[in-house]
This record gives C-alpha cells, sequence and structure tokens, in this order.
C-alpha cells in the first residue's frame, strides 16, 4: 500500500512538471496576453544575474554594454533547454512510478523519448510506451515554439529601433528634447506633422510586444548610445515641452501620441515590477537622480527655443509648472526602465 502511494505521488509530480512546463510555453508564445510567467522568470532572473556579475567589471559603459548584449539572446536560447530538462525529469519520476526499473534507467528512457533518439524504451506495458511517444511529441512541441516565434521577436525588434535609429538621425547622437523640438521647427512640422502618428502607433506596439514578449525589453539597440528607453523619453519630454511652453496650435496627434507613450511605458513599467518583483541592478545603471530636469535646465530650453524664433508662452513660470505635471504621468516609468535595462544617460530635457 506503501509503494502504491509512492508511486501515485511520484506520477502526480512528474505530471505536474510536465503539465506546469507545457502551460508556460503556450502563455509565453501563444496566448496572445501580456502574463507573467513564474518559471520563465527565474530562468530569466538566474541568467541576468550571472551577466550582472560579469558586467560590473567594465570600466565603461560600453564594456557593460558590450556584456548585457548578449543576455537577451542568451536567456531566450536557455529557456527551451529549461523546459525540456523540466518535463525530461518529469517524465522520469512518471516513467519510476509507472515500473519501468530504478531512477537511471527510467532517465535514461525519458531523454531517448524527449530527444527521440530510440536508444531506450519503456518495456512494462501499453501505458508507459504512451508515454514514451507523448513525451517524444511534447520536446518537439516546446522547440517548434520557440522557433517559430523567433522571427516575430526579430522582427517586432527591427521595427522598434527602426524609430530609435530615425530618432537618432533627426536629432543628433546626443539628442534632447529640445534639440528635437527645433528640428521639427526647422522641417515645419512643429504645428502638424505625420511623426506623431507614428510614434502613437510605435508607443502601442511597445505595450503590446515587450508585455507579451517581456525578453524583447533586454535586447539591446545596435549602437551602444541607442536605447528604446530613451527614445521614448525623449519623444514623451519633446511633446510635453511643445504643450506646455510653445504658443501653437495643439495638434491632436500629438496629445495622442503623449497619452499613448505614457499609458505604454507605465503599463511595461507595471509589468516588470509586478512579475516576480523585478528590481533593477543600481550597480549596471548610468540613471542618476540628478537627471530629472531641473528649472535651470527648463529656462535653457525656453531660451534656445526663444533663440531659434519659436513662439512660445509668455508666462514661463506657467509653462514649467505645465511641463512639470505632464512629465509626472511618466517620469517614474521611465527612470524605472531605464535602470532595468541599463539605458544610457537620460538628458534632462
Amino acid at each position: 500500500m506503501l509503494d502504491v502511494g509512492i508511486s501515485g505521488l511520484a506520477f502526480a509530480a512528474g505530471s505536474f512538471m510536465v503539465g506546469i512546463t507545457v502551460l508556460s510555453a503556450i502563455r509565453s508564445f501563444v496566448l496572445p496576453r501580456n502574463e507573467s510567467v513564474l518559471l520563465n522568470s527565474w530562468v530569466f532572473q538566474g541568467i541576468r544575474k550571472v551577466f550582472a556579475a560579469l558586467a560590473i567589471l567594465g570600466r565603461t559603459y560600453e564594456q557593460r554594454d558590450k556584456v548585457m548584449a548578449l543576455y537577451a539572446p542568451v536567456a531566450l536560447v536557455a529557456l527551451p533547454i529549461v523546459w525540456l530538462g523540466v518535463v525530461s525529469f518529469g517524465y522520469s519520476f512518471i516513467y519510476w512510478a509507472l515500473g519501468e526499473g530504478d531512477m537511471e534507467r527510467c532517465y535514461r528512457i525519458s531523454n531517448s523519448s524527449l530527444l527521440t533518439l530510440g536508444s531506450e524504451e519503456p518495456s512494462k506495458h501499453g501505458l508507459a510506451n504512451i508515454m514514451s511517444y507523448s513525451e517524444a511529441t511534447l520536446g518537439l512541441l516546446l522547440l517548434t515554439l520557440l522557433i517559430s516565434y523567433l522571427p516575430t521577436i526579430y522582427q517586432a525588434f527591427s521595427r522598434r529601433e527602426l524609430t530609435v535609429a530615425r530618432l537618432e538621425m533627426r536629432a543628433g547622437p546626443k539628442a534632447s528634447a529640445v534639440e528635437l523640438l527645433l528640428w521639427l521647427y526647422e522641417a515645419d512640422l512643429l504645428k502638424h506633422g505625420p511623426q506623431w502618428q507614428h510614434w502613437e502607433e510605435w508607443f502601442i506596439e511597445i505595450e503590446e510586444t515587450h508585455t507579451s514578449l517581456p525578453i524583447l525589453s533586454f535586447f539591446r539597440s545596435p549602437q551602444p548610445g541607442r536605447s528604446w528607453v530613451t527614445a521614448a523619453d525623449l519623444i514623451l519630454d519633446a511633446a510635453a515641452l511643445i504643450i506646455s511652453a510653445v504658443d501653437t496650435p495643439r495638434d491632436p496627434h500629438m496629445v495622442m501620441c503623449l497619452k499613448a507613450g505614457t499609458v505604454s511605458v507605465n503599463r511595461v513599467s507595471r509589468f516588470f515590477k509586478e512579475s516576480a518583483k523585478t528590481k533593477p541592478d543600481e550597480s549596471l545603471t548610468e540613471q542618476q537622480s540628478g537627471n530629472n530636469p531641473q528649472r535651470s535646465d527648463f529656462q535653457d530650453a525656453y531660451q534656445k527655443m526663444q533663440e531659434a524664433g519659436i513662439p512660445l508662452q509668455p508666462d514661463e513660470q506657467a509653462a514649467w509648472q505645465k511641463y512639470q505635471e505632464l512629465r509626472s504621468h511618466y517620469k517614474r516609468a521611465i527612470e524605472f526602465l531605464a535602470k532595468l535595462t541599463m539605458a544610457p544617460e537620460i538628458k534632462p530635457i
């Protein structure tokens, strides 16, 4: 009776391990909804600690960025390996519960079935053979899921980075919100321009892809000085600066872009905060508390716009207060994401 009870417990434990792994894969790549998958979070966070320990040895940001650039690809490749490992141990318990021999033989049967080697097969009864075939099917399914979604991940990455690169071309490598605003004015796009609709769509896609495929947030830009987080901050700051300080008819597309961006960065930030209580590694970040725009930074930006001939609101103090109010809706999310992804230093205004 004791043996039957232990066998039943082993069968249940093995079935649970297999079931939770398959469910993790489905929730990660098939379910069209942003859900935090605990098993995946453990894998990603464990690998991140290893890379953080290596990156902290770098003396410059470029050296640390080079190390962390490998983190997301390595974590993504490691994910199916962990899935297969958990499935292998789960089925080992199942074979042991079905009386296929000691744990060593059951482990060989499991890996032979999972990797479709055929070197070791069950010998007791039909149920064990059914389990063997089901394990072979699951092994192929798990690998196929990841491989089939790799193009989706890299397509989303390419679309994201296209906008980041375009921003750098328009505002320069050391871009700031006022520099982007000056470019918009010179290009006669300050009042109305198609860029706000494009950026609004970019923010909407960021929210969808970076919560349903969270590892995408950690794929770094091809150039060390670029980051999707700093690009988001640049666009939002430019919109907030125009709304608060520039005396021009308000573009509804710009207002919607600011709203979409604010919602996007806050939801992505909230996802990672709620996902196994993810915390940024302070030792790797370039961000400092002093990077928030101060009154003097706003005055400098106001003066630059004035010298460029941009029509401004006459009350600079009221414009500063309005800018602070608009920025307060997204600044904490931007600060969190910048630290989490080890983004380059964000210039104030």
